[in-house]
């Protein structure tokens, strides 16, 4: 064999070789982008008073209708705010809708925050904070062992209604309302709270950000970048603003319970 024939039987096992080695990566790649992803720890705040995984299958089972009157809690003026006409202006026309009851309770010293501090936050965003605390102690881990982890945190968070209350802001609070109320700051307020060092995404596209939310945490989860992952979405009202629009639109049913693809759909 001639010294030019070795040198190409060499190269030829080279290549072979790197090919080799670049199909097994390329076969675990794959493998790692349909490995199955375990949920191993939930919590929940819903309507119909709501607030444990264990309390929604209750309520699925014994076929209970969580949809309430209007919340007498959000300093709303609802009898002004409701006429049974869908085209008047500046009012909606439903009376019971899902919506959730103690938005305003929370425990600020809990989570490192001042009073004056926590009533700036968006409830929303208080509302995750005690949500990503119960969802770790019903994984069977302590949230202070997750500090300095790759844990992500993705929240769908489509409302940005809190500050709006306010035309100026009020004596004191400036440099909070504007990260109390930002999406944007949802899930970093999470992620610094609890010392985590993955991504932290706030997403909003409607009514499926807690779906994208959850797609681009299993994402994450596959890709090697987090090795934990919180995923979810808020969603609070805190004014009747979106509400007056939804009527404009003959969006909402009347009597306040979603009929989605149903040929009694009135909404």
């Amino acid at each position: 064999m001639s010294s030019n024939d070795q040198k190409l039987l060499d190269y030829l096992k080279r290549v072979t070789v790197q090919l080799h080695e670049a199909r097994s990566r390329a076969d675990r790649a794959e493998d790692r982008l349909r490995e199955p992803v375990a949920i191993i720890g939930m919590a929940c705040r819903l309507p119909g008073g709501i607030d444990t995984p264990d309390g929604l299958w209750e309520l699925l089972r014994e076929g209970r209708d969580a949809v309430r009157g209007l919340p007498a809690d959000r300093g709303w003026d609802t009898e002004a705010l409701y006429d049974e006409d869908p085209g008047q202006p500046g009012t909606f026309y439903v009376r019971d809708i899902g919506f959730l009851r103690d938005v305003a309770g929370f425990d600020p010293g809990f989570f490192g925050m001042s009073p004056r501090e926590a009533l700036t936050v968006d409830p929303q965003q208080r509302m995750l904070l005690e949500l990503v605390h119960e969802t770790a102690e019903s994984a069977g881990i302590a949230p202070r062992t997750l500090r300095g982890s790759r844990t992500g945190v993705f929240a769908g968070v489509m409302y940005n209604d809190y500050a709006s209350r306010h035309t100026t802001t009020p004596e004191g609070f400036e440099g909070y309302l504007g990260n109390g109320s930002s999406a944007s700051v949802a899930s970093g307020r999470v992620a610094y709270t609890f010392g985590l060092q993955g991504p932290a995404v706030s997403i909003d596209t409607a009514c499926s950000s807690s779906l994208v939310a959850l797609h681009l945490a299993c994402q994450s989860l596959r890709s090697g970048e987090s090795t934990l992952a919180l995923a979810g979405g808020v969603a609070v009202m805190s004014t009747p603003g979106a509400l007056v629009e939804y009527s404009r639109l003959r969006a909402l049913s009347p009597d306040g319970r979603c009929k989605a693809f149903a040929e009694g759909a009135d909404g």
